[in-house]
């Protein structure tokens, strides 16, 4: 029977294939493409960050792509799931059954994570769980999405922000999230002051502005918080992501990776994830979208005879 178990291990190392039998599991959902080029590209973010994470001992990491797992199986056995991805109630984690089989591990304590437009579900469709899951989420006409350059200049003592230095980049950076009502376990991560002119807008979608948002000027926002929940599990909001060569950030690609592990219950390093990526890794992997630079001219309409 040994003899039998060495042949069988030998013949897996010799196909190419490690065995990493203590390796936690996390698996990324990439959303559908989405908006113009170099924007929501969820499929090559996703596979930077994986690409990122290739040589953290301990965590094995799965990219789906097309807006959900695989096969719902997997779930059973994922230390944690992050998703990047549209949101609304096109959110891969509403339709269909999707909130429910989340619900489902979850509640054993899996990690859950989510970034971008992913952070938005419909408060009646999705509000309460990702207010317990991830500890908030944005809720349309009372958050906000103008495209700004917050200055992330001071972190919390946590291990999602080991390393990370002061940063700014220019964003669709969301704010004025729609958070559990107690804040019960959550963590500020990434936190800076809008301008006034930020606050007056225009946003990106409705444009506004609106009276609350105007009504708190000179208020800190948070844009990236992080939840430890009863359940044992973690969870985390990121609302950056909507420009791809942010990505090449490498303060704003720390903190997220960092959160990757943090949720995935890996330990984070004491200067938390190191990792390079080159320009041509930034453009590997992108959607086939059509460059509206390119598009042909519109057929001018035609004028009826009189």
């Amino acid at each position: 029977m040994k003899q039998i178990v060495f042949l069988l291990a030998a013949l897996v190392l010799g196909a190419g294939f490690t065995v990493h039998a203590a390796d936690r599991k996390l698996l990324i959902i990439a959303g559908k493409p989405s908006h113009p080029p170099l924007m929501h590209e969820f499929r090559a973010g996703a596979l930077l960050l994986q690409k990122c994470l290739a040589n953290v001992k301990g965590l094995s990491v799965q990219v789906h792509t097309n807006g959900w797992v695989s096969d719902d199986k997997l779930l059973e056995t994922a230390d944690a799931v992050f998703i990047y991805s549209d949101g609304g109630g096109r959110h891969p984690a509403v339709v269909d059954n999707h909130l429910e089989l989340l619900r489902k591990q979850i509640a054993r304590g899996m990690g859950f994570g989510c970034a971008h437009y992913a952070v938005e579900v419909p408060p009646n469709q999705g509000g309460e769980e990702f207010k317990s899951w991830i500890g908030g989420h944005y809720e349309h006409a009372f958050s906000v999405n103008p495209i700004w350059e917050p200055q992330y200049k001071n972190f919390p003592k946590h291990a999602i922000a080991r390393g990370v230095k002061p940063f700014s980049t220019k964003d669709e950076w969301y704010f004025n999230m729609r958070f559990n009502e107690a804040n019960v376990g959550l963590i500020p991560i990434l936190v800076a002051k809008p301008s006034d002119a930020v606050r007056d807008g225009p946003y990106v979608h409705p444009r506004g502005p609106y009276e609350h948002i105007q009504g708190s000027k000179g208020r800190d926002e948070v844009m990236m918080w992080a939840v430890e929940r009863k359940d044992g599990g973690r969870g985390f909001g990121f609302t950056g992501g909507h420009f791809h060569l942010n990505w090449g950030n490498d303060d704003q690609r720390k903190v997220v990776l960092n959160a990757l592990l943090w949720i995935s219950k890996v330990e984070v390093p004491a200067e938390g994830v190191a990792s390079t990526v080159t320009e041509a890794e930034l453009m590997q992997n992108l959607d086939p979208k059509p460059d509206p630079r390119k598009q042909p001219e519109p057929l001018p309409k035609k004028t009826e005879k009189k």
